[in-house]
């Protein structure tokens, strides 16, 4: 459990420094921002985003649950108002799609991770 959950940090890591890479207006400092800040995105996903989605249900409803990547660009902002100087985002536009592109990035980490590791135990 401990191992997959430092493996889900390394891997949100990885994904923020690929956004970095694609977004002047994303940047982070280096490859211990961007575990900092995987850390902080899995606190709050785990105190504040439950809460946000509870306030915004109706809207989250209304718009089919594209609204939880506004959740999620707000969680960025947060996580970089925590960080400081070495991780900013120019803009909620920017957060927002950064939260797009990172959703994607991280799904598509977790498959790569995760089919060769499933494939060695059948």
């Amino acid at each position: 459990m401990f191992m997959r959950w430092i493996l889900s940090l390394v891997l949100n890591a990885v994904a923020l420094v690929i956004v970095a890479e694609l977004f002047d207006s994303f940047r982070l400092e280096g490859f211990g921002t961007a575990l900092l800040a995987a850390l902080i995105l899995s606190v709050l996903n785990i105190i504040v985003k439950p809460i946000l989605i509870i306030l915004t249900l109706p809207l989250t409803i209304f718009t089919l649950g594209l609204f939880l990547f506004v959740i999620n660009a707000v969680t960025l902002m947060i996580t970089q108002a925590v960080i400081g100087d070495s991780f900013v985002i120019e803009g909620f536009g920017t957060a927002l799609l950064a939260a797009v592109i990172l959703s994607i990035l991280n799904l598509i980490l977790t498959k790569l991770v995760k089919d060769p590791l499933s494939s060695k135990k059948a």
